[in-house]
């Protein structure tokens, strides 16, 4: 069971109201005022009640919803193979997190087969961290199991975060297979994994140490010991299917929501779908996109792709996206700022209304995630919110976070003292 509210921090009775913001509500835009108290939204349009929070010149909008975010790792490892106490990554992240917005964020943990960064032992002393840090963050800080299917060795992690005080999700990621595709085939271009038919290349390959050079500093192996992992990895392979039928059936027993991740292929999606995966993470062609969205599934681009005009990597725009109707939400991926960028970018490029976009960061994720409580401002809705200074022509920044009515971020530029004054 998700015990979200035996974490959070009591709130006051007291009662707080923003006034004079332009409010982002789930069927309009509107100047009017909004009051929250008991860690909720209890009011929309009313009196000042208790203590008033002048937002004049502002927007207030639904905090920011994180489905996937890595930039973490930048934390712990700021340098190749150079690692970072947890505790003082863990802290430095939260607060990045609540100066962007961002009121929830499932934190992509890579359970996997490589050592170093990304192995099972470095993620589990990770989420075990961050649970016991809980009391002393300022957003809600979740875990998406970003799970290798070949690393069999992470099932009792699975299993522990399975149980903990915040329902994780679970995406199932194959950077193995993608690792093994033939050497003509693009990474877009790759078939099902699990398919026999699957194109696989030749280890003892030159090409394998280029592709794989990236990989091996990461773990801080050599490229031949690498190589020599990778094979008696990929060995386990008939036994893969089996092990994510295993993960699966733990995940729908904890209630958790699941997400396949870089679908080339209908096949692919549909595979996944089959066995309670709901969300397609980072669909790679138009027809897995489109898979899924005649299934009602869940899809979610990333921010940076949006934010920057594209992917870095020569997949589907994430803005083309947007404005196809094929995409319920945009996740951080490997940046905090990009989420907000991201809205800025495709409002500047009017890929679809402002509401509509701002939705991608907020309802959006939420619904995607099963998170009824939060993603819109409405009466009865946990209270995360922000304040956004947005002046016409320029890049939107947050100056105010609230974590179930609590205070988690607050900035006051001049600008923003000098444009109320101004409306006075």
């Amino acid at each position: 069971m998700d015990t979200l509210h035996d974490m959070r921090t009591p709130q006051s009775a007291t009662p707080q109201t923003f006034i004079g913001a332009t409010v982002y509500l789930p069927d309009g835009i509107e100047r009017t005022s909004v009051t929250i108290a008991d860690g909720q939204i209890v009011e929309i349009g009313g009196p000042v009640q208790g203590q008033e929070i002048d937002a004049r010149g502002q927007i207030l909008a639904p905090a920011l919803i994180d489905v996937h975010g890595d930039a973490f790792e930048r934390q712990v490892m700021p340098r190749p193979n150079v690692f970072f106490p947890l505790e003082a990554a863990v802290i430095d992240t939260d607060r990045q997190l609540a100066s962007n917005g961002i009121a929830t964020a499932y934190h992509a943990i890579t359970l996997g087969w490589e050592p170093g960064l990304r192995d099972v032992a470095r993620g589990q002393d990770l989420m075990r961290c961050m649970t016991a840090l809980q009391p002393r963050l300022l957003v809600e800080n979740r875990v998406q199991l970003r799970w290798e299917t070949f690393a069999f060795e992470a099932l009792d992690a699975i299993a522990e975060a399975l149980t903990g005080p915040f329902l994780p999700s679970i995406a199932f990621n194959d950077h193995t297979s993608m690792t093994m595709r033939a050497y003509d085939v693009a990474i877009q271009d790759r078939g099902f994994e699990l398919s026999p038919d699957f194109s696989i290349a030749s280890l003892d390959d030159e090409r394998m140490k280029a592709r794989t050079s990236k990989k091996a500093q990461r773990s801080g192996l050599s490229d031949e010991d690498y190589i020599a992992l990778l094979a008696q990895v990929w060995d386990r392979r008939g036994e893969v299917p089996a092990m994510i039928a295993k993960v699966a059936q733990m995940g729908r027993a904890a209630g958790a929501p699941m997400l396949s991740h870089d679908d080339t292929t209908p096949e692919t999606r549909d595979w996944f779908r089959n066995i309670g995966a709901g969300v397609a993470e980072f669909p790679m062609v138009l027809a897995a996109a489109e898979s899924a969205r005649a299934a009602g599934d869940a899809i979610i681009f990333g921010a940076p792709n949006a934010a920057r005009g594209g992917s870095h990597i020569g997949s589907l725009g994430a803005g083309d996206m947007v404005e196809a109707g094929l995409c319920d939400a945009l996740a951080s991926d490997y940046f905090y700022p990009a989420m907000l960028a991201a809205v800025a970018r495709l409002d500047a490029e009017k890929r679809a209304d402002r509401l509509t976009l701002w939705r991608l960061v907020s309802a959006g994720p939420a619904r995607a995630m099963g998170l009824t409580d939060r993603g819109e401002i409405a009466v009865g809705q946990r209270a995360d919110l922000v304040l956004v200074d947005w002046p016409d022509g320029h890049a939107p920044a947050i100056t105010g976070t609230w974590v179930a009515g609590r205070a988690a971020f607050r900035g006051q530029p001049m600008a923003i003292s000098t444009r109320q004054d101004a409306l006075q």
